[in-house]
């Protein structure tokens, strides 16, 4: 997965907040969704990614799993997140 370049991000506090320049579209991102995105825009794998959040918020890995899956199915279908043509 990678980050749609019609999308732009700006950290307010603990959210970030999306705009998708193509459609305008506002979307906001709560704390856990928010890390998610910013090691995803580093150009870190989905894989590290998951270690990363499992650490920082201590999660256990199952529902990490179902909630980074349920994240990027929604995002996909915004159009926020885009399949990495590498893969």
């Amino acid at each position: 997965m990678q980050i749609n370049p019609d999308v732009v991000a700006r950290r307010l506090e603990e959210e970030v907040v999306l705009v998708h320049l193509t459609t305008n579209e506002i979307y906001r991102l709560n704390p856990t969704g928010a890390r998610f995105w910013e090691l995803l825009g580093e150009g870190i794998e989905l894989d590290d990614v998951k270690r990363s959040l499992e650490s920082e918020f201590e999660v256990d890995r199952d529902t990490l799993d179902h909630e980074v899956e349920r994240l990027v199915a929604e995002l996909t279908d915004q159009g926020l997140l885009i399949a990495d043509a590498r893969a």
